[in-house]
């Protein structure tokens, strides 16, 4: 059986006494709960440190939301692997459509992400997705097989075992507007596929797909009740601890 995960970006927003805040909340509210689903936060930079250790012996997990792909040098502004890894973080987000557009990211560099934070046990969130025109013109299938082969082109049947995949609809992140549940599903079906046809049925059975892409507590379990669609990367509704938790639960 496929992992099941919910895992919040953050982005940013909080400063170290709101994380704090936050993550309280979050844990309070989780206390007791028999969970179905793993969670993952990934809060900004300058507060992993505290988070970890608010996390300590909770049932929620740390991740980051970037890295770079070298261990140390002169890149002014960058964290390596090893710095996340020294702060707690078990997860790290690559990928994410904002990096892409916004930072210029692009598939090759991703890659490079992808295979030092396998190299560094840390596991990625690898996030692919379309653009509305990209949707719109009917090259959604493409932009889609294009990115998951040059995410993983470098990795071994083992190493690609062990990353997360999130499907984010570029058009629907931060937009209110939500893919449909079924649109949802017909494009985590066509990256299990890819996967199958990459690797093996074996390797795309094993590999959790997130949906991420105004993800909210309303529309949240029709979602989750897809057959591809194993959990939800969450990106406003996180930082809320109630709309977060109903989503978990959902």
């Amino acid at each position: 059986m496929r992992r099941r995960i919910i895992a919040g970006n953050w982005k940013m927003h909080n400063n170290i006494s709101e994380s704090q805040n936050l993550v309280s909340k979050l844990v309070s509210g989780l206390t007791n709960q028999n969970l179905i689903r793993e969670v993952i936060i990934c809060p900004p930079f300058t507060s992993l440190c505290e988070i970890s250790n608010l996390l300590k012996d909770t049932k929620v997990e740390l991740g980051a939301q970037n890295m770079h792909f070298e261990e140390k040098g002169a890149f002014t502004g960058e964290i390596s692997s090893d710095m996340l890894k020294s702060v707690g973080c078990k997860y790290v987000i690559l990928g994410h459509s904002e990096r892409r557009t916004i930072f210029g990211e692009t598939d090759e560099l991703i890659s490079k992400k992808i295979k030092k934070a396998l190299t560094s046990d840390l596991t990625p969130i690898f996030c692919i997705g379309e653009s509305l025109e990209q949707r719109e013109n009917g090259t959604t299938n493409d932009v889609i097989k294009r990115q998951v082969l040059e995410g993983i082109k470098d990795l071994t049947e083992e190493e690609v075992n062990k990353i997360i995949i999130a499907y984010e609809p570029i058009w629907a992140i931060g937009t209110g507007k939500t893919a449909t549940p079924e649109q949802a599903q017909e494009v985590h079906k066509f990256i299990r596929s890819i996967l199958t046809e990459t690797f093996s049925e074996t390797v795309s059975e094993k590999i959790p797909i997130l949906y991420g892409g105004s993800v909210k507590p309303n529309n949240a379990e029709d979602l989750l009740a897809k057959e591809d669609i194993d959990g939800a990367l969450v990106g406003g509704a996180c930082l809320e601890a109630e709309s977060f938790i109903s989503i978990i639960k959902a």
